[in-house]
């Protein structure tokens, strides 16, 4: 491919201002904030401790956009509101916002999300945002980080008793892959999109 190393949609943009350090500060805010919101979109589902949320989604794109370090600052952000006790964590009738929600079932999927951001970025910054093919490929290489990371916790070290590989496999796994995957391909079509419009193009 093409094209700059590490050029991001969000480096084109900003360097496309007079303003480039405030509009990367604001992107990171924004996307800090848009996670917050794709989290009070939630489905609770009666047969697992983990939500059906836009999150995954959220963090794969907000990664992608901003690259592997400020997508991964995004995520940490949101875990440090979370940790401080705001408000920005899916509603649970069984989980409390704080620190216990990250030690609780849904831990590791929150946990996941800073890294999760730092590889679909790292792989947009090689331009693998540029096209749909490879666009996907950067989104389900985060979104597996996110289902391996969830996965793990809910099975060996989730508060207040884990549950067993078999039983997270059922609880985190099964019930949204396939959702999260058609999300993914819904998702994957943006950063191409806005490059075409906005961004250089890489060709093969």
């Amino acid at each position: 491919m093409a094209h700059p190393n590490g050029t991001t949609l969000l480096n084109t943009v900003a360097v496309r201002t007079d303003f480039g350090a405030a509009t990367r500060a604001a992107a990171v805010v924004f996307m800090t904030v848009l996670t917050v919101v794709a989290a009070q979109i939630s489905i609770p589902l009666p047969f697992t401790p983990v939500p059906l949320t836009l999150q995954p989604m959220v963090v794969l794109l907000g990664g992608a956009a901003l690259g592997s370090r400020l997508g991964m600052t995004s995520q940490v952000l949101y875990l440090a509101a979370g940790l401080a006790g705001l408000p920005v964590f899916a509603t649970s009738p069984l989980l409390p916002q704080g620190i216990m929600r990250l030690l609780g079932p849904t831990g590791g999927f929150l946990m996941a999300y800073p890294f999760a951001a730092f590889l679909t970025g790292w792989l947009a910054e090689r331009g693998f945002d540029r096209r749909y093919s490879t666009s996907v490929i950067a989104m389900a290489a985060g979104l597996g980080v996110i289902f391996t990371f969830g996965v793990t916790w809910l099975a060996w070290f989730a508060a207040p008793a884990p549950a067993g590989f078999s039983k997270a496999l059922q609880l985190g796994l099964y019930p949204f892959v396939l959702a999260d995957i058609a999300k993914l391909l819904v998702a994957a079509t943006v950063l191409p999109a806005i490059w075409k419009l906005t961004g250089p193009r890489s060709s093969s």
